[in-house]
């Protein structure tokens, strides 16, 4: 029997973390209405603390490159998990909106930044030649997919129990990531005497040594060499309106949308948790299509559909079928992150095989800039108008604009070699 490349292994231990630092963050969206109860903090000053952490996570992505090359994947994991598992253990002493922005705002969003922006490219760069596009695909599923498939559980926690049992399940899940972790996880395919899958197993490639660079050097210089180039302003604005339509947006205000319309707190959670295992479907099959086809028409359909989708939306919510709502998250969550395979395949063929990790970290930077926009606005939308409605009409405009970004990208030469 043919041994398991050990490429496979690291995949699935870093899908799995992934999944677990997307529950740890996303879960924000169940405790608005429990946050407001029990502490009295209004809707703007709870989403503020949100938006800063969607900000801080995507800030923190292109820096994260830097350290997990000067000090290593498996530490920075490690490092990363840690800070998450500190920061879910303090929730349940804060009394203050300092501490819930500096727990959910600060801690919580710098230690899912590594997992949730360039973790999966680094780990597809490293350990994969062959199927790389597709382990892209598979592991930013993982994002969304982490972010959406537990709410259910949660929200059923709440609604039982209290808030605090539901951040005692994820503080419990971030204890044993850890230590699969620390067990498991291998910096490079040198680590267990094997190369990366797909490449000649009798060339072991040694890693990179750069451990005497400046971490905050090598991230600055990056950004500053990526806004000298048209591609990177495309493919960054496009993603700032991807993250102001996905996790900003329905991340943060889907649940407590329809629970306006008199929806059940679970009954949204599970809207939202089926985005999620269809984002498993969509995002592994675009990093599939992303190793076929051109990338920028890829993203063209998918910021087209997306934006068709949120128009939609608010007629669905009115007509209270729930039908209509299930169309709605099967096809929302099919495009949730499928425009990130896409990405990270022209920032590849526009930097280099070496450079793509920063620099889709910067363009990830950017995606989290429209995220905090859209959780900190759909806050203050919601305090003017009692309605949702006006934030997602503007998010599926937004998207129709996006569609049109991608499109003035460059057209690389097909047998360029990413």
């Amino acid at each position: 029997m043919k041994k398991l490349h050990y490429s496979w292994v690291i995949l699935v231990v870093t899908f799995i973390s992934i999944i677990v630092a997307g529950i740890i963050r996303s879960s924000s969206g169940i405790f608005i209405d429990p946050f407001e109860t029990e502490f009295g903090w209004g809707r703007p000053a709870i989403s503020f603390a949100f938006a800063v952490g969607l900000f801080l996570y995507g800030f923190s992505g292109p820096f994260m490159a830097a350290f997990v090359d000067i000090f290593g994947l498996k530490k920075m994991m490690l490092y990363s998990m840690a800070i998450l598992t500190v920061g879910l253990s303090l929730t349940f002493v804060m009394n203050s909106e300092w501490q819930l922005i500096l727990i959910w705002g600060v801690m919580l969003g710098i230690g899912s930044g590594l997992f949730l922006t360039v973790l999966s490219t680094q780990v597809a760069n490293r350990w994969f030649v062959k199927r790389r596009g597709l382990a892209v695909g598979f592991l930013t599923a993982a994002t969304a997919t982490g972010q959406l498939v537990l709410l259910p559980v949660l929200a059923s926690f709440v609604e039982n129990y209290s808030w605090r049992a539901a951040i005692a399940l994820i503080f419990a899940l971030s204890i044993a990531m850890f230590i699969i972790i620390a067990i498991f996880m291998k910096s490079w395919p040198k680590d267990v005497g094997t190369t990366p899958y797909g490449q000649d197993e009798h060339v072991l490639n040694e890693p990179p040594i750069i451990s005497n660079r400046n971490p905050f050097k090598v991230a600055i210089n990056s950004l500053i060499e990526g806004l000298k180039v048209k591609e990177f302003w495309l493919l960054a604005g496009s993603f700032f309106i991807c993250g102001l339509s996905t996790s900003g947006l329905i991340g943060t205000h889907f649940i407590s949308y329809c629970v306006s319309f008199g929806i059940p707190l679970v009954t949204a959670a599970s809207l939202l948790s089926l985005m999620g295992v269809f984002d498993l479907i969509g995002t592994t099959v675009s990093g599939w299509l992303s190793d076929r086809f051109d990338n920028r028409w890829l993203l063209f359909w998918y910021y087209l559909l997306r934006g068709i989708s949120l128009l939609f939306l608010p007629f669905a919510l009115a007509q209270g079928s729930y039908v209509w709502l299930v169309i709605f998250s099967i096809f929302y969550g099919l495009d949730w992150i499928a425009t990130v395979p896409p990405t990270v395949g022209l920032a590849r063929q526009k930097f280099g095989l070496q450079k793509s990790a920063m620099m889709y970290g910067w363009i990830t930077a950017a995606h989290q800039v429209g995220a905090g926009v859209a959780a900190f606005s759909g806050g203050v939308i919601f305090k003017i108008f009692d309605s949702y409605m006006w934030a997602f009409l503007f998010a599926g405009g937004f998207c129709l604009l996006g569609s049109l970004f991608v499109l003035l990208i460059k057209k690389h030469n097909p047998k360029e070699v990413v």
